[in-house]
């Protein structure tokens, strides 16, 4: 059921109607986002009724697909935020077509999810998913493991999450290169950057290929059979970003035939992965369930991100992380957005 909550001060004559799309829970800490504006929750079934009535759209629900079903023939809010560093659920024509300014929650994520790849290096370095399958078997079996000193580590995305992770990565001693739009010799957290036309180079030479960028037209199915028949036999691919940047199918029959050596998947085509899926039952791959950036306050965080911009659209400031909509991130650190009452 849907509520609405208010407060008389603020510092403009005319306060913002800020239309929250919540899920399951409510977000923690919205007391000052409800001392700036009025505030209106709704759940994904209201939103289509609710949404010509509102100038700002807080997507804390960032899962939904709804907002694309309710979007107004006329043009939606003036500003819509959504609390994900991912923005490819809100990038339908009509939005992208629209006025609208779209910002997102970079920034929250990016050392929780930098801390989650370093764990997932190490437990492949070190062979920790085997020792506690053996473990569970009551299997007492030596082996050895591998040193993370001097190991080649490849990072596709640039932005925020991806720098986090070079700089992780490189202070534990692994050899850090990148792939972004823009090349450049000696950058200061992913070493040499290479641009996107020479993936396939830098796969041959990478033991870990860990892939941060945001889901496009151009990196849709970047690793594929021809991008995975690339890679070293004892790679491991490591995926924090979006699922379709790899095709599923060619990544079971590239595990399955020992062309890589494994694969750490955090996100999936599908999600939840459904239950048929082989990569639940591949040995040499670890599965988790979205949470790679999902650490104790993280909902806290992000209400206080949204609250901040909310101050600035009130003072009429720039926002930050405006996303670019034609590229689908943030290209530029902020923008002026206008307030109703400025809006044709």
């Amino acid at each position: 059921m849907e509520q609405e909550r208010s407060d008389p001060g603020g510092t403009r004559g005319s306060r913002p109607s800020v239309l929250v799309l919540r899920g399951d829970h409510e977000p923690p800490g919205m007391g000052p986002v409800e001392q700036m504006s009025n505030v209106r929750y709704v759940r994904e079934k209201e939103l289509e009724t609710a949404l010509p009535d509102a100038e700002i759209l807080f997507m804390y629900d960032f899962w939904s697909e709804a907002l694309r079903r309710a979007w107004p023939a006329e043009g939606g809010p003036g500003w819509v935020h959504i609390a994900s560093a991912g923005v490819d659920r809100l990038l339908f024509p009509e939005l992208v077509e629209s006025s609208t300014v779209v910002t997102n929650s970079r920034g929250i994520f990016d050392e929780p999810i930098a801390e989650y790849v370093l764990g997932l290096v190490l437990a492949f370095a070190k062979d920790l998913h085997t020792t506690l399958r053996l473990q569970a078997e009551r299997t007492w079996r030596h082996r050895e493991t591998e040193r993370l000193t001097g190991a080649r580590a490849l990072v596709v995305g640039t932005g925020p999450i991806g720098r986090a992770i070079g700089r992780r990565l490189g202070a534990a001693g692994l050899r850090v290169g990148g792939i972004g739009r823009t090349a450049r010799a000696a950058d200061p957290d992913l070493g040499e950057v290479l641009p996107m036309e020479r993936l396939g180079e830098a796969l041959a030479e990478a033991d870990y290929v860990v892939l941060a960028a945001p889901l496009t037209d151009a990196t849709r199915g970047m690793i594929d059979a021809a991008a995975l028949a690339r890679m070293r036999p004892g790679a491991r691919l490591i995926n924090v970003g979006r699922g379709p940047l790899v095709v599923q199918d060619d990544l079971v029959e590239a595990l399955r035939a020992g062309t890589i050596a494994g694969a750490a998947l955090d996100v999936f085509v599908d999600e939840p992965l459904p239950t048929p899926s082989a990569l639940w039952d591949l040995p040499n791959v670890i599965v988790s369930p979205h949470m790679s950036g999902d650490v104790v306050g993280w909902r806290t965080d992000l209400v206080r991100l949204f609250a901040d911009n909310l101050d600035r659209y009130r003072h009429d400031q720039p926002l930050r992380n405006v996303v670019d909509k034609r590229l689908g991130y943030v290209s530029s650190a902020s923008t002026p957005v206008p307030h109703a009452d400025q809006r044709g």
